[in-house]
């Protein structure tokens, strides 16, 4: 029991989710990405994750919270792209849905660039594989805290 609570540990979901960040924004060619969550009845949107360079030179964050792309995020069903224009502080925005098999609405962003149709293509495939690590992530959790519990409660 021990070895396996061990084994199924070495994930955290916010590790998991971490990596995934880092990993959109090399996919995308930016410095900028991260995980919004949007509550379930599409009211209300807040960055999960935030990964950006240090200083955040872009300013990405602080355009984030005030830029009303999460509102325009909790309404989207699908894909938002926007445009990137130096001159109004937009930094060039692209977010998908990651699917799951949870009630949970999920985006994968990345920011920092003009994007086109071809980089709203690759970052989908991205989310895909971005939801299975998270699911995959918060099972083995649950897996440790089942297996605790049994540990716990054995007979002997």
């Amino acid at each position: 029991m021990r070895e396996l609570i061990t084994a199924f540990s070495c994930l955290e979901v916010a590790d998991v989710i971490d990596r995934l960040a880092r990993a959109a924004a090399a996919v995308a060619g930016t410095a900028y990405a991260g995980f919004v969550h949007v509550d379930v009845l599409r009211r209300d949107a807040r960055p999960l994750h935030v990964h950006a360079p240090p200083g955040d030179p872009l300013r990405v964050r602080r355009w984030l919270s005030g830029s009303g792309v999460l509102k325009e995020l909790a309404a989207a069903e699908g894909a938002l792209r926007l445009a990137r224009d130096e001159t109004m502080g937009e930094p060039g925005f692209l977010a998908v849905p990651v699917p799951a098999q949870v009630r949970d609405h999920t985006f994968v962003w990345v920011a920092g660039r003009g994007f086109q149709e071809g980089d709203e293509h690759l970052l989908s495939r991205f989310a895909t594989a971005a939801g299975r690590a998270v699911e995959g992530a918060r099972g083995l959790e649950a897996a440790v805290r089942l297996l605790r519990g049994v540990r716990t409660f054995r007979p002997g």
